[in-house]
């Protein structure tokens, strides 16, 4: 069953007075647990289908449809209805908030959900130790390394049990070993049946997924299954 289907997906951006067409024509499907990684170089379209996939943002023209539901023209209102409790999103920058511990940044989403406190705190305390931070609980970020800050925005991207977790550059800022243990993170996400999207520039953290998608200037020029590497 297809979760994300997207047909001749283009968007065009005014900068300066001067068109920039980020995506030409994109056509997409992504299968309920699917782990695909999207590479391609600067400027080649990347960040941006994630973040209309994510439903940050609305293409131009094509169309897409996450899981039965056609969300290209949805009002702003509906959009973030949507990205609300059917995405979770993985950022290089993590966009934790400082003043708050890690069990307080987990559970936001789930409060614009309206979800009581109590509720909130358990589901957040279910995936703050199920991502190995049980230990950092009343951390603020300030006072985690960035392995724990990634491992703070996941636990943060699962607590509305989303249908797609997209990931943009996810351990962009973490040294080799750090990365690697982010990357077994999604490897057994992958293998409780979620559905991963993740952009990279990596070849090696692309090898981690089951489907490689390349864009070239905002067009798909090769989309292949990956012989999957195991971390």
């Amino acid at each position: 069953m297809s979760l994300v289907e997207v047909h001749n997906l283009t968007k065009i951006y005014q900068k300066e007075g001067v068109e920039v067409h980020a995506l030409r024509g994109v056509d997409l499907n992504i299968e309920e647990g699917e782990y695909a990684a999207i590479m391609g170089p600067s400027g080649s379209g990347k960040s941006t289908l994630m973040h209309i996939l994510g439903c940050l943002d609305r293409p131009t023209s094509g169309t897409y449809v996450l899981d039965g539901d056609d969300v290209s023209r949805l009002p702003d209102n509906q959009l973030s209805n949507i990205r609300n409790k059917r995405v979770g999103f993985v950022f290089q920058s993590y966009n934790l908030i400082a003043q708050l511990n890690v069990i307080e940044n987990v559970e936001i989403p789930l409060f614009y959900m309206g979800w009581p406190r109590f509720r909130r705190h358990q589901r957040s305390l279910e995936l703050v130790e199920m991502v190995g931070l049980a230990d950092r609980l009343y951390h603020r970020p300030a006072e985690l390394s960035g392995g724990q800050l990634q491992r703070a925005a996941i636990a943060r991207a699962l607590v509305n049990d989303p249908r797609l977790i997209l990931a943009d550059e996810p351990t962009g800022n973490l040294d080799t070993k750090t990365g690697q243990e982010i990357l077994e993170i999604f490897n057994k996400l992958h293998q409780m049946g979620r559905t991963i999207m993740v952009v990279t520039h990596d070849a090696g953290i692309a090898s981690m997924s089951n489907r490689i998608i390349h864009l070239v200037d905002g067009r798909i020029v090769e989309d292949k299954v990956s012989e999957k590497v195991s971390v």
